[in-house]
């Protein structure tokens, strides 16, 4: 989910592994705080890797690219910390990621979720691209004494304190799509 100058809406973060030595290429019109996002996600998934039964060679045995698309619309900021790393996770560890649930929040190296900001803006974003389970930080949980009725009664959302919250909510096991 993404606040920006034009607007709230839900991104679309895609990523890839394939044979190389471990480099790192973001693209899609990105900031240099969401690269950094990026980097500091990859940098969480690889130390818990053995936690989440991702074989540690992967990292140097593969190259990532990361992509969000519609690369026509400039896309900065730390809040996608959370869904950078499910990403990684996913293609890490060769699960699914169920496509009923956004998610927000800024991470860092140790693996806690912080507060972000437009919380409002980015639930009205979820509620209408027909989103059902939302992640957002613990500490956002305030901000939601004033969301609209109908956010709250129509999207179920979770805070969460650690990134591993969020695996557990995202990443399905069975490798079918729910």
């Amino acid at each position: 989910m993404a606040y920006t100058q034009f607007g709230s809406d839900l991104l679309e973060i895609e990523a890839l592994k394939f044979q190389g030595s471990g480099k790192v290429q973001i693209t899609g019109s990105l900031g240099d705080v969401m690269k950094e996002s990026a980097q500091a996600s990859l940098s969480f998934v690889r130390s818990i890797a053995k936690t989440l039964k991702i074989d540690h060679k992967q990292f140097n045995k593969f190259d990532f690219h990361i992509h969000v698309p519609e690369g026509a619309t400039p896309k900065d900021g730390p809040s996608a910390g959370v869904a950078l790393s499910v990403c990684l996770a996913s293609i890490l560890a060769n699960k699914k990621i169920d496509r009923f649930v956004a998610m927000t929040g800024e991470i860092t190296l140790s693996g806690k979720v912080l507060e972000i900001g437009g919380l409002k803006e980015k639930l009205l974003a979820a509620l209408r691209g027909g989103i059902k389970k939302v992640l957002i930080p613990q500490s956002n949980v305030k901000d939601l004494q004033e969301m609209p009725k109908e956010v709250l009664d129509n999207l179920k959302i979770i805070p969460i304190d650690r990134i591993e919250q969020a695996f557990k909510e995202c990443l399905i096991n069975d490798k079918s799509s729910k």
